[in-house]
């Protein structure tokens, strides 16, 4: 994506293993780890990317993809860009 799609990055040359490693500039945060835990989000993002029509990729009820084998995730493909964590969220902050 970033290098065909974006021409982010056009002359790198990495092997799975550096992918595998993230040695690659950018982040990638996905519904459901550390960095975004909220699994819900995929709901706007399958309304947004219209994932069933295009892709043939559906939500379980309780956020599962199926096929299983799917994944989704954001790719933000900015050298300055950054994993952060925040607080565990208390039932006092939830509306």
């Amino acid at each position: 994506v970033r290098k065909k799609e974006w021409g982010y990055c056009p002359d790198e040359d990495m092997t799975e293993e550096d992918m595998i490693k993230v040695k690659y500039s950018g982040i990638r945060p996905a519904p459901g780890y550390p960095s975004q835990p909220d699994h819900t989000e995929k709901t706007a993002m399958w309304e947004l990317l219209q994932a069933k029509e295009h892709a043939d990729i559906e939500l379980t009820s309780h956020m599962a993809m199926l096929p299983a084998a799917s994944v989704s995730g954001l790719f933000f493909a900015n050298e300055e860009s950054k994993y952060f964590a925040v607080g565990k969220i208390c039932k006092d902050q939830v509306v």
